[in-house]
């Protein structure tokens, strides 16, 4: 295992940063910050594939499945950060998107030693949640060998589910593992080893890419206003104020009270302002057309012509 890491990419020493402790502040942030530019012509590279996953987790979860990521340490913390942002951003279940880090809750702020070699509680992560055959499960590990994140997706395998894999070298265990393999080759770190650097940058931009557009797919914005913001601190209730009047063109004194009638929902406020529907019939007339804004709109405006 310890020769095998030693040949990742991620784990290789590059002699430009060979000196960075004798080097100025402003000159290590400038080294960074020209590696850190690599890092989204690498994540380019990859589309293709990122696109094939999400296409192939959008059809799982209208059929009603679920989207977990596994990760362990910095790779399962970043899983766990974007999981956490779908209900807030996009209104959805807290079940919808799940995080699952090695370690469990502890390692969002500690090290948990060990966690990572866990094969079997990787697998058994899987089945405490009753992963089955319409579930979605993305494997995130940098060196693409973390034993923990290969146990989970073999049991997700074992189950039915789609398997994919993200990762920072090539040909990785992880990539054979997954239908859907993504490698996003970002090449040594500035700090030997430190994976938390461009390859956890890497997966940030992929897992944001994954989470987002699997939303826009489901229909969770209209254009790219997040209509399913759930409105619980002021900051949120004034851009749910704002998002409705740029829809329907109405100010602050309409969008207010019509979102406090809709239960702050945007969608059911946008239909009460463009057709002076109350909150019952605007909510009917949005579930009578899959709880999707543009189809209610179109259909209203169809009959209204």
């Amino acid at each position: 295992m310890i020769d095998s890491l030693a040949a990742l990419s991620t784990e290789q020493s590059d002699p430009r940063y060979s000196q960075i402790d004798r080097l100025s502040t402003e000159q290590v942030a400038r080294l960074m910050n020209a590696a850190d530019i690599t890092v989204p012509a690498a994540v380019a590279l990859v589309i293709p594939e990122i696109s094939a996953t999400v296409d192939a987790v959008v059809t799982r979860m209208k059929a009603g499945g679920r989207l977990f990521y596994v990760g362990a340490g910095t790779s399962g913390r970043l899983a766990v950060l974007d999981a956490s942002e779908c209900p807030p951003t996009f209104g959805t279940d807290p079940e919808l998107v799940q995080g699952i880090i090695a370690g469990g809750q502890p390692a969002l702020t500690r090290s948990v030693e060990g966690a990572e070699d866990d094969h079997a509680g990787g697998a058994a992560a899987i089945a405490e949640r009753g992963v089955g055959a319409l579930d979605s499960v993305v494997g995130v590990s940098a060196s693409g060998r973390a034993p923990f994140v290969l146990g989970a997706l073999a049991e997700a395998g074992r189950r039915g589910a789609l398997t994919a894999g993200l990762s920072c070298n090539a040909g990785t265990p992880l990539s054979e593992a997954a239908t859907h393999p993504i490698e996003v080759i970002v090449g040594p770190e500035v700090v030997t080893g430190s994976t938390r650097l461009k390859a956890g940058t890497a997966q940030k931009l992929v897992l944001n890419m994954i989470s987002t557009i699997v939303m826009v797919r489901l229909g969770r914005t209209y254009g790219n206003t997040m209509i399913e913001v759930s409105a619980m601190n002021s900051k949120l209730a004034d851009r749910a104020a704002r998002m409705v009047g740029d829809i329907t063109g109405a100010g602050l004194s309409v969008t207010r009270p019509a979102l406090e009638a809709a239960g702050w929902n945007v969608k059911i406020a946008v239909l009460m302002i463009e057709y002076g529907l109350g909150a019952d019939d605007a909510r009917a007339l949005l579930e009578s057309h899959g709880d999707r804004l543009e189809a209610a709109l179109e259909a209203e405006k169809a009959r209204g012509a």
